[in-house]
């Protein structure tokens, strides 16, 4: 089984997390700036075996696509066109800056770490990738049960 990696794709920094090959844990993995995004995925995909990519898919609270979906579907476009054996998902990612910064203060972070903007991404593509495998489990739960 490969590897679900998960993007947090912003105008100026993406943050990429990955899970386990079980698939049992997120961790996060680095933010690089966006002109470095591409590169950086390929590499990863061709160092380790991927079977998922996640992208976040950021909205607005009306459930419609945001303005900064513009700056993505280049990217995904991109992505789905070089790696076409790999599944790509995407996840709505709306209060996930929120809930990373929440989970740097619930960590301890000083006020002056939480300002690495980097660090902020990093979170982000991560609970976007826990929130991708916990519908997986629930999906999977369901199947076992249905007659």
């Amino acid at each position: 089984m490969g590897r679900i990696v998960a993007i947090d794709y912003g105008q100026k920094r993406v943050g990429f997390a990955a899970s386990d090959e079980l698939r049992i844990c997120a961790h996060p993995l680095e933010t690089v700036h966006v002109s470095q995004a591409f590169d950086y995925l390929k590499h990863y995909i061709e160092t380790e075996k991927v079977d998922v990519i996640v992208i976040g898919e950021p909205k607005t609270l009306k459930n419609t696509p945001s303005d900064s979906t513009r700056y993505i579907e280049p990217f995904v476009n991109r992505v789905k066109k070089s790696f076409p054996d790999i599944e790509i998902a995407r996840m709505d990612e709306r209060f996930t800056s929120r809930m990373a910064f929440q989970t740097m203060i619930d960590s301890g972070l000083k006020k002056k770490e939480r300002q690495n903007k980097a660090l902020v991404d990093t979170i982000s593509a991560t609970i976007i990738l826990q929130t991708y495998m916990q519908q997986l489990e629930i999906e999977n739960i369901r199947n076992n049960i249905q007659p």
